[in-house]
Parts: C-alpha cells; structure tokens; sequence
C-alpha cells in the first residue's frame, strides 16, 4: 500500500464526508425559509401540505401523470379564484322583502291649490302694462282684438314709449330658421346673432314657416353674447315671453300682498267632510307657493296632531268641495281651469307644480291610495343618504331631505352664485333677493342659460344629489265622474249659493269641483333590502369552495399564505442579500489591488452560505455551543497534486521485466 502523508489522509477523509452530508440533506426534510432555493421550497410544500393535488404532483411517476395532477390542480385554483371572486361581488348585493300589515293608518297631509294663483281682479293694477302690450301683441301677430274685426295691426301703430316690455325683450318671427327675422313690434328684418335654442325641439313644426316665434335674450354686459329661444307654437310663446316678464313683477311684490292677492280659505273652499265628519277651514293650514299663490294643506301636522282613518272606501276619507271662480282668472298665465292638488308626507315638501294633480271643474274626482313605505340599504350597497347631512347643498326648504329638495336648492345656489339673484320660483337663500331687470338687467339671459346647463346635466347638481334611503309614497288611483248630475243640479247650485253667500246669483257649475281622497284598503306595504350576505355567510362559502376544489381549509389557507408570501418573499431576499454582498467584496478587492484575505479558505463547508443551520453535527446534536470565530487561518484546502499515487520502486526489477517480456 502506498504510503499517504497528512494532505492524503485529509483529501481520502473529506470525500466520504461530503458524500455523507449530501446524503443527510437530501434524506432530511427541508424546512421552508432554511430551503436554499424556490424550487426546494416549492418541494418542500408539496410533499407536506394538507392538499393533496400539489402531493401528487411530486410523488407521481411518469410525466403523462404528473401532468394531468398539474392541469387538475390548476384548474381547481383557478375555479376557486373564480367562485371566490363571484362571492365578493355578490356581497354587497342585496334582497327585497315586501311586508303587508293590516291596520290603523295615519292620513297624509293633502295640499289644495287653485290653478289660477291670484284673483285677476286684484291683480290688474300690476299687469295692466303688461296685459296691453300682450294684447296688442295678439293684435299684430293675429289680427285680432276684443270687440273688433280680426284686422292685422300696423307697425307704426306701435308707440315706442309705450312698449316697455317689448323693448326689454322683443317678439320675433323667423323665416325657415334662418338667422333673419322680423321685428314684430316695428316690422323691420334684422339679422340675429348667437345660438338658437327651440324650446319645443321635440314637435316637429310642419306648418308655415312664418309661425315660428321666439324671442331673443342677450347678455347686458356683452351685446355681442345673445341667446335665441324659438317655439313651434304662438300659444307657447307668447305665455312664455309672458311669465319672463309675470315673475319679473311678482319678485317686487311683498309676501304679504301677494296673500292678500290670493284666494283665501273662504274662497276656495265650500264644504269639507273626513271620516263622516264635517271640518272646516281650522283643519287646513295656509301654504305660499310662488307660482300658485295660496295653497291650503289638509292634516299638515302643524300643531303636532295627525289624523288617521280605520277604514276603507270614500266615505271615510276626505271630500270637499271647491270655488275655483273661472270668471277672475289671468287670460294670459294660465289656459286650463280647476285646482291641483298632491298627497305627501307631513315632514315632505309639496313640489305641486312638478308632481300635482289636476282636478276638474262640474265633475267628481275620486283619488284612492295605496299607502307604501320604502328603505334602502345606505353604502357599501347603494348610494342613498339617510338625512341629507352629507350632501354639500343647503337646505333651502325647511323640510326633510327629498332629491326633489336638493336639485332645487342646487340651482338656487348656483343662480346666486352666477347671475347675482335669486329665481322667484324657488326659496330665498341667505342674503339673496329675487331678481328682477331693474337691479339685475341681465337675469333673464343668464337664467336661461343657466337652466339648460342644468337640463343638459352640466351644472353638477344631478352628481351630488342622492336618492333618499327611506320614503313614503301614496300610489294614487284617479277617477271622474259628471257632477252635479242634471237632475240633481238645480237644488244643489241653490243650496250651494246660501251656504256661499250668494243669496241671489246662483253658482255656475263649471266654478265648482268635487275632491274626494280616501285610502282603498288598510294595507300597509313595507318595502325594504337586507343584506344578502353577511360575514358569517360569506366565510361558509369561502370554506365549501376551498374543500370542494382542493380539500382545503384554513390552516391550509395560512400555509399557502405562509409558503408563497413568507417564505417565498425570504429566499428572495436572501439571495439580493448574498449577490450585495459578493459585488461589495468584488468592489474592495479590486480597490485593494490584491485579492482577499480568507477568500480560499472560506469554500466549501466553511462558506457562511450553505451553512445550515440544522446540520447534524456532532456539536449540534450534543447541543454544544459552536467555536468562536478565530482570525487565524484556517486549514488550506488539500493539494490534489500530492494526492497522486507514486510507487516506491522508480526503477522496475529485472525479474520483472523478464516476466513482462515472456
């Protein structure tokens, strides 16, 4: 044997002992974190974790089957990823319940208006100006007048000083839409500037192009920015140019004269029945509405009190019967005759002339309701507002937030805010006044302008204002019926005209309308959404799609969080850590000039790198501590050279060289 010096027992020694420690390692189970790479983890993961498509990846043999568990695997993933999705979305979804209760109602508050807002008697005085130059303008356009032959009025029959409101906004008639029209007060062409807006867009005028007739707003401060506003009907613009010019008078009349100007409680109202029992003008409360004066609110819940009904059917509810006085109505404001009324909330504002109901003059309208109560879920689930509180626009109304509420009092602001005052139609912010064309000569063209932006959804107001989460609603059924009847009329105009007052003159029945509101049936319906999910719920299914899919729960779920994220995220680091700190030694060795100290002899089992830290030595496996790291230089690694094998003999004997030659 030949001889071996200290390097060869220590290169001999060395390799049997990496053989076995590559054997431990590969034996021993790798443990997450402490996995020098991804794919050991990965490994690691599969053959130990609680679902089994990932275990049989590994353990498969042949890559036909190895692959099927792959597609299988994937596949349950990606239908959990998408269940799981679907349950998220839903989560936020909700359910409509409807609940019917039989009982007791409360009666809602009922607002009565006549159409015709002022006495026209009463009135003459503020739109006698107003009232002749609308007649003349009849005159000229239609050739007509009252008394006379229809004959077509001159221009120069026009006296200049006496056309104070044609001068602020002048009639014109329009050649084929053209940019060209005709002056109707002087006769003369001009040619219009700016845009043209056609009010009636939707009616298709298949008439005579010289029917079309409108009228011109331009900006005070800039003569060059006009407005053109065309109708395709006369009716519709003669009334319009005629309430530009209405509310331009009635914002400079006080509250309290125009209540005076209005029909009282008195005036409007002959008879009143509810629940079988008769009532009178103390039950109403009194109610100024810009456009319909005087309105008057049966059961307003003003001084705390509410009535309600236990009973069905029209002679339960409330009957009355009202004076509307055709004779004393603006010819010019209004072309309908009855009242109008709206069923609403005691807490509600009553927006008549959006959502108000007309009744008949000589007929009987029955108004049967169905009473509802409605909630909505607020956020996450819908975008509703429980109060109002969180929506940026003042409440002008004094009442409980409605939508109705906000986009008024939205557009009241941004009036203020533009034009310098307020619109007569609509309450008073703090501070503003109404606007008329004495002090605000330009509030007709920036109204106009202003309300189409709020049409066309530009200004803002449709975006922050939200649906109320709960409301009540009285779903109305109407029907009419011919009243008085011909042979009940006679006696009844009579007993009418005592109780009126009119001991003489009997009443016409076309000033006269029958109201009667009452509930059709007791039923209460309650609609509300609940949540279709709930925390419980939603974590019970994410349990049955994960076992479903992959036999897995939630310490599985902690285990895949832990492995991909935890560990997965440490591996990474440590190798961006180990390649820092290589390129940082790389950088001082080539600053140094010279390479290292201790760089040979930190290889192999020295390198900090593959240190494991559960490799079974004999120290860790007694539990001793590990040797101090000492600045002397370690054992260099062996020479290869010497390991070579030499015989002893370098000259060969002769004996065997005989040998070797036979």
């Amino acid at each position: 044997m030949a001889p071996s010096g200290p390097d060869g027992d220590r290169g001999s020694a060395m390799a049997p002992g990496k053989k076995i420690t590559a054997r431990i390692k590969r034996t021993l189970p790798v443990r997450g974190p402490q996995a020098p790479t991804l794919s050991e983890l990965m490994r690691w993961y599969c053959l130990n974790t609680n679902t089994h498509g990932c275990r049989r990846i590994v353990v498969s043999r042949g890559r036909l089957r190895r692959f099927i568990w792959i597609l299988l695997t994937l596949s349950a993933v990606g239908l959990i990823l998408w269940q799981c999705a679907e349950l998220l979305l839903n989560y936020y979804s909700a359910s409509v319940s409807v609940t019917v209760q039989f009982q007791k109602l409360p009666f809602p508050a009922v607002t009565i208006c006549n159409i015709n807002p002022y006495k026209y008697s009463s009135m003459k005085d503020y739109l006698s100006e107003l009232d002749k130059e609308t007649k003349k303008a009849l005159e000229t356009f239609y050739g007509f007048s009252e008394g006379k032959s229809k004959v077509r009025r001159s221009a120069g029959d026009w006296n200049e000083t006496e056309s104070h409101f044609f001068n602020q906004i002048p009639l014109l008639k329009f050649e084929d839409f053209s940019k060209t029209a005709t002056d109707l007060r002087s006769g003369r062409k001009r040619k219009i500037e700016g845009s043209v807006f056609h009010k009636d867009s939707s009616i298709v005028n298949s008439g005579d192009s010289n029917d079309i007739i409108g009228f011109q707003l331009c900006d005070a401060n800039n003569s060059s920015e006009c407005a053109l506003y065309t109708f395709s009907s006369g009716v519709n613009a003669i009334q319009e140019w005629y309430k530009l010019h209405y509310m331009n008078i009635m914002a400079q009349i006080p509250l309290e004269t125009k209540e005076e100007l209005s029909y009282s409680a008195d005036d409007l109202l002959l008879t009143c029945f509810f629940d079988g029992l008769s009532c009178d003008k103390r039950h109403f409360t009194r109610f100024h509405h810009p456009l319909h004066g005087n309105c008057y609110t049966f059961n307003s819940g003003e001084n705390g009190t509410i009535l309600s009904t236990s009973t069905g059917g029209s002679e339960y509810g409330l009957q009355v019967v009202l004076y509307i006085d055709e004779a004393d109505y603006n010819p010019f404001l209004v072309t309908s005759t009855g009242a109008k009324i709206i069923v609403h909330d005691q807490d509600e504002y009553p927006f008549i002339e959006d959502i108000g109901t007309e009744i008949e003059t000589a007929a009987a309208t029955s108004i049967g309701m169905h009473f509802t109560r409605s909630r909505k879920l607020s956020k996450p689930y819908s975008d509703c507002t429980e109060t109002g509180a969180d929506i940026p626009v003042e409440n002008l109304y004094n009442k409980s937030y409605s939508l109705q509420i906000c986009l008024h009092s939205c557009f009241q602001k941004a009036m203020v805010e533009s034009c310098g005052c307020a619109q007569y139609t609509q309450p008073l912010p703090a501070g503003a006044e109404y606007c008329n064309y004495k002090k605000n000569p330009n509030w007709m063209y920036c109204y106009y302008r202003l309300h189409e932006k709020f049409v066309k959804e530009q200004l803002g107001c449709q975006q922050i204002c939200k649906d109320a989460c709960s409301f009540k609603e009285w779903a109305l059924t109407t029907s009419i019926a011919q009243w008085p009847s011909i042979v009940s009329e006679d006696w009844m105009l009579r007993v009418l005209s005592w109780d009126k007052g009119q001991k003489i003159n009997k009443l016409n029945k076309t000033d006269l309308a029958n109201l009667m509101v009452f509930y059709k049936d007791l039923n209460e319906r309650f609609i509300s959404e609940n949540p279709t999910n709930t925390i419980v719920i939603l974590l019970s299914n994410f349990g049955g799609q994960l076992g479903l899919w992959m036999s897995c729960s939630v310490v599985c779920v902690i285990e895949i969080v832990e492995v991909f994220f935890i560990d997965s995220l440490s591996i990474v680091m440590r190798h961006q850590w180990q390649k820092a700190k290589k390129w940082w030694n790389d950088r001082k060795r080539e600053g140094s000039g010279k390479p290292q100290v201790g760089d040979v002899e930190r290889q192999g089992h020295d390198n900090p790198v593959c240190i494991d830290e559960d490799l079974p030595t004999f120290n860790t496996a007694l539990g001793l501590p590990l040797p101090q790291e000492s600045h002397l230089p370690r054992t260099p690694p062996p020479n290869y050279s010497t390991l070579r094998l030499e015989t002893t003999f370098m000259e060969q004997l002769p004996d065997t060289l005989e040998a070797g030659q036979h």
